[in-house]
């Protein structure tokens, strides 16, 4: 069973993502199901990227704060 992919970390989407292209990457998928797979991945992937963007965010925030002192 999958798990949704907002209570992922980024680790555990990035592993998702990873093996969900090496399925892909085999060519022994029907058609609907490569596609299926596509659309989770494009999922994964932003969802990947928000978490980056929110640690980068958060970690800027800290460095302003700092400099602050």
């Amino acid at each position: 069973m999958m798990k949704d992919i907002a209570n992922l970390s980024y680790e555990e989407a990035y592993e998702a993502l990873e093996a969900l292209v090496a399925r892909m990457e085999s060519g022994a998928l029907p058609l609907e199901q490569t596609v299926a797979l596509y659309e989770r991945g494009q999922k994964l992937a932003a969802h990947c990227q928000a978490l980056l963007e929110d640690a980068e965010l958060k970690i800027k925030l800290l460095d302003e704060a700092g400099s602050a002192d």
